[in-house]
Order: C-alpha cells, then structure tokens, then sequence
C-alpha cells in the first residue's frame, strides 16, 4: 500500500457552540488526488478548515505523514508541508502579482517540493505576464492562478484546494485541470473540494461524499460511471 500522506481519524468540529462536523474519518495516499462532493453548505469546506486548525474547537486525530498534528496550532500546520488555498484565494491587492509570489516564506528550506519562480512562470504563463500588475487588476482566472503558485512556491506538498474552477471562464479552467494532473505527475497530494462536478471527475482518484459533516460514501474511479446515479442522488442533481 502506498505511503499515507494524510489520515482523519473521527474529527468533530465546532463553530462556537455549533457541531459541525461528525466523526469524518479518512485517509489520502501519497501522490493521490482526492476530491470531496456534496451539496452546499455539506460540510466539505469545513473538512478543509478542519485539517488546517481553523475551526473553534477540533477533537480527533489528524495524522501527516505519519505525524501526529492533532494538537497542532493553526499557525504552525503548515510545518507538516500543508497548503490550503481557501476560495477567496486571499490576494494581497495592493502588491504586485510577484511580490505576491514572493511573500510567503518557504516551509523547508530546500524542500524538493519548493518551485522557484521561474518554475512557476512556467506551468502559468499568464502570471509572468501579469508580473508588475497589482492584484486589483487580475481577472477572476488570473487570481486563482496566483493563489494556487503562491503555495507551490513554499514547498508544500499536500494540497486544500476549495473551489478553484468557481465562476471561471471554461479555457481557464481546463487550463486548471492541466495543472492538477501536472502536480499530481510530481507527487503531489491533492484533496479537492468542488461544485463543478464534471472538472473534478476525470481528475480525482477517489471522491469521498459529504453529508451534515460526516462521510457518507466513497467511489473510486474505477467505479465512477456505474455509480453515477448514487451519486446524482447524493448531490440531489
């Protein structure tokens, strides 16, 4: 079996006094990409913000690569090689789209993970052109861009993408499923959360269904097209 990159192991989540999140237990393999689905309001971006610290109260095991974080303040998940690009994607608007690239500081110093810039003009073309823009001036496609580089540039290997093809024009995001399948092909870790069920399809390996925060079915891909009615009844589509 392949090296456990990340394991949930009956996590509950509160915001404030709300009970959010309901024993959601599961693993993801190194170099696997993972998507969650589910209706909104499911509970899957919650799942993401769980893993990062970033709820009131989390009980529960969360293990990275072997190592127990379960108790690990927010501000220092990111040591364990743990990326969250949140669907706000969080660009800073009053610096250029490379001091934005150049912001966030490396997670491990010479992680094998880490791109450098020139790396990352690379797999996204646009940024490099948009290099003196400010992040005002981006489009909707070209932020998203930026959002996910930023985290490959810290050298974080397993990934949180929330939403990342949301209200994008089509061009953009199979450009998007491009990059995924090239990070996957580098060994990345991915869990995808996405509404955009026909982006997330072909790219995952396993879909993991949220209901009222809990895990309520797995389908591997391999059994994606006999289970596409369970699924439709899971999502009410």
């Amino acid at each position: 079996m392949s090296e456990i990159a990340l394991s949930l192991k009956d996590i509950n989540g509160w915001y404030g006094e709300s009970h959010v999140l309901h024993g959601v237990s599961f693993d993801v393999r190194r170099g696997e990409v993972v998507s969650l689905i589910g209706r909104n309001g499911a509970g899957r971006t919650t799942i993401l913000r769980a893993i990062m610290g970033m709820l009131d109260r989390r009980s529960g095991s969360l293990h990275v690569k072997g190592q127990d974080l379960s108790a690990t303040p927010a501000h220092r998940m990111a040591l364990g090689g743990l990326g969250y690009c949140p669907e706000e994607r969080g660009i800073f608007a009053s610096l250029s789209c490379e001091e934005n690239l150049m912001l966030p500081p490396p997670i491990r110093a010479g992680g094998k993970m880490a791109m450098s810039l020139g790396e990352i003009y690379e797999m996204f073309p646009n940024l490099k052109e948009r290099a003196s823009s400010p992040g005002t001036r981006l489009s909707g496609g070209e932020q998203q861009m930026l959002a996910i580089a930023r985290i490959l540039r810290t050298g974080a290997d397993i990934l949180l993408l929330d939403e990342i093809s949301e209200g994008l024009a089509p061009v953009i995001v199979q450009m998007l499923a491009r990059v995924i399948r090239e990070l996957k092909s580098r060994g990345f870790t991915i869990i995808m959360v996405e509404q955009n069920f026909r982006f997330a399809a072909p790219l995952a390996d396993r879909f993991f269904i949220i209901e009222h925060g809990a895990v309520v079915g797995e389908v591997p891909q391999a059994e994606l097209a006999a289970r596409m009615d369970d699924i439709r009844n899971w999502l009410g589509v």
